[in-house]
């Protein structure tokens, strides 16, 4: 399905977030680890504070144990690129290697946990400008999946296309109903969440993107000492 802009009166929330309070990875040293959730700190934060290297990150966790030869195919860039970004990832405790896959000619590389938290709302003064580059390499990361997603609209199966929602809604909201919405919208999520052992005879992997955000220009930016 794919949803128009809905009229002012009607209450629905914008899509997209890769997210800024829910992103998957793995830890070692540089994270809390708790069961597969993994809450970010300041050096993971640093380390995702890159769109590329969240959205290498995202394919691990989408399409499971790959190599930079392969990653770098399906992202278009090279693979030193893409070796590079890995070993970024791994030395933040991001990812490690599956030592069960390949011939040994080349590195295989998995994401370490399902799920990787980092919270705005709780994050201590010392992580405030690392937790902004993250969110913000959260965003462009995002559109550049929606922009490959968007390559593929003309060509997906009728059944795909019939249930695939691209959508945007206007609303007007407080920071406060923006979270409580968010804390809402992701109850519904984990009801849905499941490994892919667990999925259903014909189940893809999916991407819902949560996004809310103020309409850029209609609040005042805060440009000072953050």
């Amino acid at each position: 399905m794919t949803s128009s802009p809905a009229p002012p009166d009607d209450s629905a929330p914008e899509s997209t977030e890769d997210t800024e309070n829910t992103e998957s990875t793995e830890s070692t040293e540089s994270t809390e680890s708790t069961g597969h959730s993994a809450r970010l700190d300041t050096a993971s934060l640093r380390v995702l504070a890159h769109p590329l290297r969240v959205n290498v990150l995202t394919l691990l966790r989408q399409r499971g144990p790959s190599t930079a030869t392969r990653i770098a195919e399906q992202l278009g860039i090279k693979p030193a690129a893409a070796s590079y970004h890995l070993r970024r990832l791994a030395a933040g405790g991001l990812i490690g290697e599956a030592p069960d896959r390949g011939t040994g000619r080349e590195r295989w590389w998995k994401s370490a946990h399902h799920q990787s938290i980092h919270d705005p709302a709780t994050e201590p003064p010392e992580q405030r400008e690392a937790g902004r580059a993250y969110a913000q390499a959260v965003a462009l990361a995002s559109v550049d999946r929606l922009h490959q997603a968007a390559q593929e609209v003309p060509s997906l199966p009728a059944e795909w296309y019939e249930a695939a929602v691209y959508a945007d809604f206007a609303l007007w909201l407080t920071p406060e109903a923006v979270d409580r919405m968010r804390a809402e919208i992701f109850d519904v999520v984990a009801r849905y969440r499941h490994s892919e052992a667990e999925a259903p005879p014909g189940a893809s992997p999916v991407s819902l993107q949560v996004q809310a955000f103020p309409v850029p220009g209609t609040v005042d930016l805060d440009t000072g000492g953050r």
